[in-house]
């Protein structure tokens, strides 16, 4: 009987024991999975907030470039127009030194009239001459390289400032033939200039467009010519071709061959300078 009792008793406390561990080891696992449900609640919002950064890092990343971009466009415009800006100050210098130097040898030999009290102004020229020649030759110094690109037929041959000097002496040449020369009549003189003319564009430039540029310049410059004598501005002595002498186209074509020349030219330094 005390062994009954004895054993009795320590399975009725090993029941109690295990009644309440069992207890305890609930409130353990219900306690650590709130603790998990806390640490998960606490990360989620650094864990939304990581991605977000990482958005907004894009997106600067994004947008960085964009403004890098905007920068390198306004100064590679504000380069173009500086660019623009200095060729036309260098073709407008030409084109006066050029009206200048030619225009006295016209009138020296007396080709060419302008009234008494407007010759007494520098190198025996009218003081609007050489703004006048200036502007044109800037006009015609930048239209030659646009006409080239917009056909897309850049001008490649003899592309040497050597080659642009020899093309301006020829174009002095001629136009001192024009007025040096003396020819039984001015349809020789008129077709000697036209061939010196015409191999003046197929030695410095042979190109289509030059040649329609040079036709056009031509008859525009003559066209305006004939309305300055006809108004009484200045006149040409012995004229046969209405108002003028037969001979300036030439002298107006070869002279827009010679300054498209030269715009090449310097948009060809343009180029350059930025592949480098």
């Amino acid at each position: 009987m005390p062994r009954l009792d004895e054993n009795f008793w320590s399975c009725s406390c090993a029941d109690r024991l295990r009644h309440r561990s069992h207890p305890r080891a609930g409130a353990g696992g219900l306690a650590a999975k709130v603790g998990e449900m806390i640490n998960s609640s606490a990360s989620g919002p650094s864990r939304l907030m990581a991605p977000r950064a990482l958005d907004t890092d894009a997106s600067r990343g994004l947008r960085s470039p964009g403004v890098g971009g905007r920068g390198g466009s306004s100064g590679h415009t504000n380069s173009w127009h500086h660019h623009l800006v200095q060729r036309s100050l260098v073709l407008f210098s030409v084109g006066v030194v050029l009206a200048l130097v030619l225009n006295l040898l016209q009138v020296q030999r007396n080709v060419t009239l302008f009234p008494e009290e407007v010759i007494a102004t520098i190198f025996s020229s009218a003081w609007w001459v050489p703004p006048c020649c200036g502007t044109a030759a800037a006009v015609v110094g930048l239209l030659y390289p646009c006409i080239d690109s917009h056909l897309g037929e850049p001008h490649k041959f003899k592309r040497e400032w050597a080659s642009v000097m020899r093309c301006v002496a020829v174009f002095v040449g001629i136009n001192h033939a024009s007025a040096k020369l003396d020819f039984a009549n001015n349809v020789q003189l008129s077709l000697t200039l036209a061939a010196l003319s015409l191999g003046l564009w197929w030695t410095f430039d042979r190109s289509r467009s030059g040649l329609g540029l040079g036709i056009t310049i031509a008859f525009l410059a003559t066209l305006i010519t004939q309305l300055l004598v006809y108004n009484g501005v200045y006149q040409y002595t012995s004229p046969d071709f209405l108002y003028i002498r037969s001979w300036l186209p030439c002298i107006f074509f070869s002279g827009g061959v010679t300054v498209g020349n030269i715009g090449r030219q310097l948009a060809m330094l343009r180029l350059t300078s930025n592949h480098y």
